[in-house]
């Protein structure tokens, strides 16, 4: 379930966990606010993971399983956000920017499910 190619300054293992906890922490409150580039980065994963939780079988619910990391948000996104996005072809999240970080002026945005 790995998606994009943007380095975010970490190690593998480190980006890796990094974007399964955004992506889970999304799915579970619906909106974060982090910086563009990492928003980018987490709206892949997710929109991918939410295309796969659409079918909802055994088999999509062990690959969602895999990579989020709380058993009750992955419950929550088959029973209620991936029914929700049934007749819609990708497009889950938007992402909108919020201006700079103070302290160094990062790029700020807030992702959200739509």
């Amino acid at each position: 379930m790995m998606a994009g190619s943007r380095k975010l300054g970490r190690t593998s293992d480190h980006r890796k966990a990094m974007l399964r906890a955004m992506v889970t922490f999304l799915l579970e409150n619906g909106k974060i606010e982090t910086t563009v580039t990492r928003a980018k980065e987490v709206r892949s994963v997710t929109e991918k993971i939410i295309t796969t939780a659409k079918t909802n079988d055994l088999h999509s619910k062990r690959q969602v399983l895999a990579y989020v990391t709380k058993e009750d948000v992955v419950k929550k996104l088959f029973d209620e956000i991936a029914p929700k996005y049934a007749d819609r072809n990708g497009g889950y999240t938007r992402i909108v920017k919020i201006g700079p970080r103070r302290g160094d002026a990062a790029e700020m945005a807030v992702i959200e499910l739509i």
